[in-house]
């Protein structure tokens, strides 16, 4: 793995007169949030200082504090890998998708979360339901996704 930051999440508004803060857009990986561990905010290390749950949202305070709007990250380095079968965003950034038959349908730009599951925004403007049903296989390696025949219209 190289050294170079992945995002974790952004300081969002404030929540308390103590100086925490709502984490948009965090991490799944609630243990980069944990008390006394390191985060990058704007480029700049700090430390989580505490850490709980309002309203299902996760609110931390860091140690020197962050600026609203500050990018949290961490060095790739630091992330565990993750289990099998189970990818971080930042892998699948860029990754060729190929229809079952060997029909390209686009490189992926962004992974959105939704309500059932997470989906795949293509650079050709198609969206893909990260569901077994259409993920036939991710091969890091290779640099592509493969995908059942059906989820894409006739480009």
């Amino acid at each position: 793995m190289s050294d170079e930051w992945v995002a974790v999440g952004r300081v969002g508004r404030p929540h308390g007169l103590d100086g925490s803060f709502v984490v948009e857009r965090p991490s799944e990986n609630e243990r980069l949030f944990e008390p006394g561990a390191t985060l990058y905010a704007g480029g700049k290390q700090t430390r989580v200082a505490a850490r709980k749950r309002s309203g299902g949202r996760l609110v931390i305070r860091l140690d020197p504090p962050a600026p609203r709007g500050a990018e949290l990250a961490v060095r790739r380095s630091a992330l565990p890998e993750p289990d099998p079968d189970a990818y971080y965003v930042f892998q699948l950034r860029g990754l060729r998708v190929v229809e079952d038959g060997g029909r390209p349908l686009g490189t992926v730009q962004e992974v959105v979360r939704g309500v059932a599951n997470d989906v795949l925004e293509l650079d050709t403007g198609l969206a893909l339901p990260m569901h077994e049903a259409c993920i036939r296989g991710i091969d890091l390696a290779e640099g592509t996704i493969r995908v059942a025949a059906g989820f894409a219209d006739d480009r």
